[in-house]
């Protein structure tokens, strides 16, 4: 179920999620606080199957329920926005910290840490999330992309320290399609070598990975920048 649906169903319940504007913000998982907690649900604000079943009126009975988890729906609202864009920094310092100026530092990390904070407040991150190999600690492992997992790379020699984070959006044999920022100095979709993939984390906090990905898409990135 995407954001603006959500929103949407909360506030014919009566449950102020704030402006209809697609955004998982403070009020919005407030409002899902409440909903879970009137429907005998853990109050826990993550809109897990069981949420998003609840959630869901007769009328859209049918509808499948979409399949992008809430930190990548975040993710996307922000394709497109450039370094010198200070939309992408006034993002970038939302959760309440930030690397800095994304023009000056890689900000492949800051980026995938906003993301998970925003849309899932109680989840830990590595202490140094901007050093992308970091994010090979968070969460708990996957076996295999799934859409939304966080997926780290390694840059210039696999046992160097240098490397890439961003989120799974597709796959195939050959790549893996990663919604990530500092891509071609934004946020876009780009395709990485699957030869250069360390490992696939899904947060701890969020219900288990349902949806595997489509086709991998996008051009193709080999040193991500």
């Amino acid at each position: 179920m995407l954001v603006l649906e959500m929103q949407r169903r909360l506030t014919g319940l009566g449950l102020d999620p704030g402006p209809l504007d697609g955004a998982w913000g403070p009020r919005t998982r407030a409002a899902l606080v409440r909903f879970q907690r009137e429907g005998g649900l853990e109050p826990d604000g993550v809109p897990g199957p069981r949420s998003i079943a609840a959630l869901r009126s007769d009328d859209d009975a049918e509808t499948p329920v979409a399949a992008e988890p809430v930190w990548l729906q975040e993710g996307r609202r922000r394709l497109g926005l450039r370094e010198a864009d200070p939309r992408l920094k006034a993002f970038l310092a939302s959760d309440g910290r930030t690397l800095g100026d994304p023009a000056r530092s890689p900000w492949c990390g800051d980026f995938v840490e906003t993301c998970l904070r925003v849309a899932l407040p109680g989840e830990a991150v590595p202490a140094n999330p901007y050093l992308a190999r970091n994010w090979l600690r968070f969460g708990r492992s996957c076996a295999e992309p799934l859409v939304g997992a966080v997926a780290v790379f390694w840059r210039g020699v696999r046992t160097g320290s240098s490397g890439h984070v961003g989120f799974v959006v597709g796959a195939d044999r050959r790549f893996v399609s990663t919604l990530g920022g500092n891509q071609s100095n934004a946020v876009t979709i780009a395709r990485i070598a699957r030869s250069r993939l360390l490992g696939l984390r899904w947060p701890n906090t969020a219900a288990p990975a349902r949806a595997a990905p489509g086709r991998a898409t996008g051009p193709i990135s080999t040193d991500e920048a």
